[in-house]
């Protein structure tokens, strides 16, 4: 039997089968290809436009080896596609993931050329030979090929059915994958709809596998206030689980992304994912694992265009804070080499002055950095008889309680030991000073006391008690003579203050504050250092 037999030979080849095989089912079928309008549903599903001879060697080789119909050539659109979708039965959980996306990919762009006008004529083609009325509606065609394309879907999800889990997902990823050329290309409709099939059969696992990543987002969370160990091994779990969500979800992100349209449920676990990162760094400063769950959602949803552009934000903001932390550690790490000094002082009664992260010390007496609220140093020339006979060097640290005191000759150690200081422990107090006057405070240096806007200097009288006035730093100009450090107003020369260098505390403190605010433009205080 062909499609090109008339009326009568279907009814003679009907009669003859229904010796062979159920009469009635022999008679429906007489009567749906004697109908008109029956007829055409028969007629899509075969393999109109190809010869009865044709047709016989076609089928003859689908049923010896199916897959051999892939290669076939010349044959109509319609034609070629119902072969295919029958060999796709031939499919089994055997059958290799790569042919099988390709495959499927095949028929999916066959399908795009499935057009109802040729369809139509060649119907019309084969009714003229066989006698029966033309179709002249079009849209009758393109009803019998809407339901013809579910029969294609259908015949591909079956074949799907039939693999192993993974492979079917396997091959639905690669598949999307390449028709969409990962999300930038819209893809043929049969693979859409194979899509919207699987993300119904999918949602039951994705949705409990979700919940499960949620669980490990709490528990993560809940023990964040112990220590980062503890919170690693659940962000560990948490990766493993959301990468096999995202396995599942893959060909679904895919589609969504070549479709212009947001996957939801993978937008709201990424968004669950980002708030654990971000609680993680923000309140327990754990940079490593808020990093490692940034880059887990860069990796597994870059497919969604809203999270991927959020994420790697995220990861630009992450990147500098982690080379700033590094800087700082480099920085740290060059500081504590520039600090760290060691003296040998004295011939006989020799003793060790020293100077380190871990604090200065002088015979025995240490003082850790942070402590030190205290420093002097100085030195004194002497001679006999107008002969220079060398200089004695006077450095001093200490807290509020106690003070270490060295006295040496070496200027070579002097100056490398108070270089050190200066860098480990001054430029803190420098600042403590600054913030200070800034806060309201005044400041004791000597008979001086500063304010943040000017300083108070005395004025001394041969009769009569000093008097005190207040100048701003405008109206004042600083030098250094004798070992002192000297504030004098600009236009009393009796109005001054001498500060021992040696003597007093924090003086070359004092002293560089006041230097770099008058290297500052338009200074009126001294916090103005600090801007």
């Amino acid at each position: 039997m062909s499609i090109r037999d008339d009326r009568r030979r279907i009814v003679e080849l009907a009669e003859e089968k229904s010796l062979e095989l159920d009469h009635e089912v022999c008679q429906k079928a007489r009567s749906n290809l004697t109908n008109p309008r029956t007829r055409l549903g028969a007629e899509v599903a075969w393999l109109p436009g190809v010869s009865p001879r044709k047709a016989t060697q076609l089928v003859d080789n689908l049923l010896s080896n199916p897959m051999t119909i892939r290669q076939a050539s010349g044959l109509p659109t319609l034609a070629h596609l119902n072969l295919l979708a029958a060999a796709f039965e031939a499919v089994n959980g055997k059958h290799n993931a790569d042919d099988l996306a390709e495959f499927i990919t095949e028929t999916a762009y066959l399908a795009e050329k499935l057009y109802p006008e040729e369809v139509l004529r060649d119907i019309n083609e084969d009714r003229a030979v066989s006698h029966f009325p033309e179709v002249r509606a079009l849209d009758q065609i393109e009803a019998e090929l809407t339901e013809r394309k579910r029969y294609y879907r259908t015949a591909i999800k079956n074949a799907l059915d039939r693999l192993p889990p993974m492979t079917l997902i396997q091959v639905m990823t690669e598949t999307v994958d390449g028709v969409t050329s990962g999300g930038e290309n819209q893809a043929p409709g049969l693979i859409d709809d194979l899509v919207d099939s699987y993300e119904v059969e999918t949602q039951g696992i994705l949705q409990k596998e979700a919940e499960n990543v949620h669980k490990l987002i709490k528990a993560a969370r809940d023990h964040a206030g112990s220590d980062e160990a503890a919170v690693k091994l659940y962000v560990d779990k948490l990766d493993a689980v959301a990468r096999n969500w995202d396995k599942i979800a893959q060909p679904i992100q895919l589609s969504s992304k070549a479709r212009g349209i947001n996957h939801e449920a993978s937008r709201d676990l990424a968004y669950k994912i980002r708030s654990l990162a971000i609680d993680l760094f923000n309140e327990h400063d754990m940079l490593a694992q808020s990093q490692r769950l940034t880059e887990l959602i860069q990796e597994l949803f870059s497919e969604v265009p809203e999270i991927s552009d959020r994420a790697e934000e995220d990861a630009e903001a992450l990147a500098d804070i982690f080379q700033q932390r590094k800087q700082a550690v480099a920085r740290h790490g060059e500081w504590e080499r520039e600090i760290t000094y060691r003296a040998e002082i004295g011939i006989m009664f020799k003793g060790t002055l020293s100077i380190s992260p871990e604090g200065a010390s002088w015979k025995g007496q240490n003082f850790p950095l942070d402590s030190i609220t205290r420093v002097r140093w100085g030195g004194v020339s002497h001679s006999v008889n107008g002969i220079p006979t060398g200089t004695t060097y006077t450095i001093a640290f200490g807290n509020r309680n106690s003070e270490a005191v060295v006295e040496l000759k070496k200027q070579n150690i002097y100056s490398t030991f108070i270089d050190k200081l200066w860098r480990a422990v001054c430029v803190r107090l420098l600042t403590e000073m600054l913030e200070a006057l800034k806060a309201g405070d005044d400041l004791h240096f000597g008979d001086a006391l500063l304010h943040d806007d000017g300083v108070t200097l005395v004025k001394r009288k041969f009769l009569g008690s000093n008097e005190k006035v207040r100048c701003s730093w405008g109206q004042v100009h600083i030098w250094s003579a004798d070992g002192s450090f000297y504030i004098c107003a600009k236009d009393d020369k009796k109005l001054n203050v001498g500060i021992s260098y040696i003597h007093e505390a924090n003086i070359h403190i004092l002293e560089q504050a006041i230097r770099m605010a008058f290297k500052k433009p338009g200074m009126r205080r001294l916090s103005d250092v600090l801007q």
